[in-house]
């Protein structure tokens, strides 16, 4: 269960009104590797593979969904199960002891050691992003798409979107998570277990451009970037970097391009 009803009183026009409201559960979610629980993530409890599955990619514990030999999930031990063959890099002993690190709240980015570890597993920045030219209405009309399909923020004003797309303009993936880095993951994990060519997509969110959320991208090779929300320093320069372009306040017929705007044209 991720969302239930609850009894509200809600004041409207001077008058006070006896209504049910919807309300999302967060749950932590436990990552296990070969038995070995890995880390706690703070997530709405749906799409539960789909989020594995992308966080164990974009944190770079797996350079591939053929990696993983099975995947069980455990709705009520709040728990996801992989097993993979090859341990050298899902050891408990690559990560620091300290509890705090290995927990993912939904009220902020990751900590240090998981920003350390998916640096670590980035390639160099994409040259042939250069080649890639999209219309700035195909950005507008699939902003306009992912806010038209998340469903459970329209309820719930409760959630974070991310959405997926390809050159042309078509909507591949869309999830909902409480936690902005959380509906990254699941777009990527879904992806991922579609055979989707990462690099021939564009990114889309509602959250902010934060360094965290860029990374995600750059370690899945997509070049662009975009969302309704303001980037924060960390997001500009890790796009700078990686070569992605970066886009924030796309909102009615405006948008701010931070980072490698020629791909972008009129």
């Amino acid at each position: 269960m991720y969302k239930r009803m609850h009894k509200i009183k809600k004041l409207q026009k001077g008058n006070f009104h006896d209504i049910e409201d919807t309300i999302l559960i967060e749950r932590p979610i436990t990552i296990k590797i070969n038995e070995n629980s890995v880390v706690t993530i703070i997530c709405l409890p749906k799409d539960l593979k789909e989020l594995t599955i992308g966080f164990l990619y974009t944190t770079g514990f797996i350079d591939s969904i053929n990696e993983i030999k099975n995947i069980e999930v455990n709705s009520i031990e709040n728990e996801v199960s992989i097993f993979v063959d090859d341990l050298n890099k899902t050891t408990i002993e690559n990560f620091n002891s300290s509890t705090y690190n290995r927990i993912i709240k939904t009220s902020c980015g990751i900590p240090s050691i998981w920003r350390d570890l998916i640096l670590n597993s980035i390639d160099k920045p994409e040259e042939q992003f250069n080649n890639i030219k999209l219309t700035s209405d195909l950005i507008f009309n699939s902003i306009v798409k992912m806010q038209k399909e998340t469903s459970l923020f329209k309820e719930t004003g409760g959630c974070h979107g991310a959405a997926l797309f390809n050159f042309q303009g078509k909507l591949l993936e869309i999830f909902e998570d409480i936690g902005r880095h959380n509906a990254i993951d699941k777009v990527i994990g879904s992806a991922l277990i579609k055979n989707i060519e990462l690099k021939e997509t564009f990114l889309c969110s509602t959250g902010r451009l934060t360094g965290d959320s860029v990374l995600k991208a750059a370690r899945s090779k997509i070049p662009i970037l975009a969302s309704i929300s303001a980037p924060i320093e960390s997001g500009i320069r890790i796009a700078f970097n990686y070569n992605i372009t970066l886009i924030g306040f796309v909102r009615g017929s405006k948008m701010n391009i931070y980072t490698h705007p020629d791909r972008i044209v009129i």
